[in-house]
């Protein structure tokens, strides 16, 4: 491989912190730099060797690796790795768990259909039927449900909403996070606040669901992290699969597959309970959009 193509997937971690670090701590970036500067080195450090070479806190770091898309600083370590390894042999680096750069692109098609099949067996071996079907019996009966999703998760909750509304019921998708808040505290009892996370740990996504928990509304998770932050004020929560992530296919890429696995179960239940009324609202949306095209 080529020195040039080695330097570009070396910076797909720097360009990911550079992203993000407007959203960490000054502690925080000194972490993001360290680890995104010297993948090898800090491969090779514990929890607490990095945060002494970082002059931060265990806890620091722990926040940096959830940050940076991981569930925690081992899975961080074992990314930095293989980064490195790649870096150092030469070897075509992997753009998931089974894929190079080098591999024909009818190879990258079979792999990721592949990778895309297990992730939703994964996901819906896991899922809490018990736990969906609450969720659904209040969204079918909810005044108003508002779903919460930045990044990948907001594009989630996007497809969710717009299956709602189609069947009739009065939702709304928010990934701006002040417009997120500022709708969750006029939520009450009778309404329904879904957030989508699946690091379970993203603040933007917390803070709105907290808000319509202490409000009475019926609050769900859906996740990758059944331990999450996220989960403590959920009402229901309903799991997706750890999806495997590489540097060019983060875990908010890969776990999308699940979670619209889950948006797709959790909206066909809700048509279920509500078909009397979901379906002449779904027919009029589809003339309505028939006839837009005409």
């Amino acid at each position: 491989m080529t020195r040039d193509v080695k330097e570009i997937f070396g910076g797909a971690l720097a360009a990911k912190v550079r992203t993000l670090a407007p959203s960490m701590t000054r502690s925080m970036q000194r972490v993001a730099e360290t680890v995104a500067g010297d993948p090898a080195g800090c491969a090779a450090l514990t929890v607490t060797g990095l945060a002494e070479r970082t002059g931060t806190s265990e806890a620091t770091v722990v926040r940096t690796a959830r940050v940076l898309g991981y569930p925690g600083y081992r899975d961080l370590r074992l990314a930095l790795a293989g980064l490195a390894a790649h870096q150092q042999s030469g070897r075509a680096p992997a753009l998931t768990t089974d894929i190079t750069v080098d591999d024909p692109i009818g190879d990258v098609v079979s792999k990721l259909a592949q990778a895309e099949a297990q992730t939703l067996a994964d996901t819906a071996a896991g899922l809490d039927t018990v736990q969906l079907g609450a969720a659904v019996s209040a969204a079918a009966s909810a005044r108003r449900i508002d779903v919460y999703g930045v990044g990948a998760s907001g594009l989630v909750a996007q497809d969710l909403v717009q299956k709602l509304l189609r069947i009739g019921l009065l939702a709304h998708a928010h990934s701006d996070p002040h417009l997120a808040v500022t709708n969750a505290v006029q939520l009450r009892g009778g309404d329904v606040a879904v957030a989508i996370t699946h690091s379970g740990s993203t603040g933007d996504v917390i803070e709105p669901l907290r808000a319509a928990f202490e409000r009475g509304a019926t609050t769900v998770a859906i996740t990758g992290r059944a331990d999450g932050a996220v989960t403590q004020y959920a009402d229901h929560v309903l799991t997706t699969s750890s999806a495997r992530e590489s540097e060019l296919r983060p875990a908010a890429m890969a776990s999308r597959t699940g979670q619209l696995l889950v948006v797709d179960c959790l909206f066909v239940g809700i048509a279920q309970r509500t078909y009397e009324s979901a379906a002449p609202a779904l027919a009029a949306s589809y003339e309505a959009l028939a006839h837009r095209h005409r």
